[in-house]
């Protein structure tokens, strides 16, 4: 370890807590969600191949796409089941209730499902939990001490976004928003958790982004669906 492993940490953990709860609630980063989340992968990439991390490490190797793709789709496939299910259900389709997502045009929905999810939210999110902030803090820490920082950091990452999501279901008090926003922090560490098992499991950071990918999108795809079922 030595002090610029300790310096580029800091950065990445402290730029990525910042990010998302803080440029990421302006108009400007709503604007321009996917090339300034585009531009920020691509910087981390370099920052961490300066730093000397191999693509081993990144879980960017070629040669470990196939074995990304074989475990990320089968988890996908998965994933689509239960999401069917879900909307096929008339008893369940309650719990795909989002006004983020019923308020958007068809066309809307459509350029989330095809450019910002994929791109803008999971290849991101992939690129910069479950690829570089592991493989830094791996320079200071055990490797599943790593994870476990990056997974809480995942979670924190998704503190504004829980909140805004409380409060268009109509949540306003105080003691249950905060209740809400803690349990989306601690839900969505765990699945950091998994995803980075991913990772490690496959090697490539490709099955992570796939499993993600494919929830974000087919979810985005159900609510809007399950909200038409209702309104029929």
């Amino acid at each position: 370890m030595t002090r610029g492993d300790a310096v580029t940490a800091a950065a990445v953990t402290l730029g990525l807590a910042a990010w998302n709860n803080g440029l990421g609630a302006t108009d400007w980063h709503s604007r321009r969600y996917v090339p300034a989340n585009s531009a920020a992968a691509a910087g981390l990439l370099v920052l961490a191949r300066a730093r000397g991390i191999t693509p081993a490490e990144l879980g960017t190797e070629l040669a470990r796409v196939p074995a990304g793709l074989r475990l990320g789709g089968t988890l996908a496939a998965v994933v689509a089941g239960g999401i069917a299910a879900a909307v096929a259900v008339p008893g369940l389709r309650r719990l795909l209730a989002d006004e983020r997502i019923t308020e958007l045009s068809g066309r809307e929905v459509a350029h989330h499902v095809a450019l910002r999810v994929p791109v803008g939210t999971a290849l991101w999110e992939e690129i910069a939990f479950r690829a570089v902030l592991p493989a830094v803090l791996g320079r200071l820490l055990p490797r599943r001490r790593a994870e476990q920082a990056a997974a809480v950091v995942f979670g924190l990452w998704h503190v504004r976004p829980a909140l805004e999501a409380a409060r268009a279901d109509g949540v306003r008090a105080p003691r249950r928003l905060a209740g809400s926003t803690a349990a989306a922090v601690v839900s969505t560490s765990l699945a950091g958790w998994f995803l980075t098992a991913l990772h490690r499991r496959s090697g490539s950071v490709t099955a992570p982004l796939v499993v993600h990918a494919a929830s974000n999108a087919l979810g985005t795809l159900a609510v809007a669906a399950a909200d038409r079922l209702a309104h029929r």
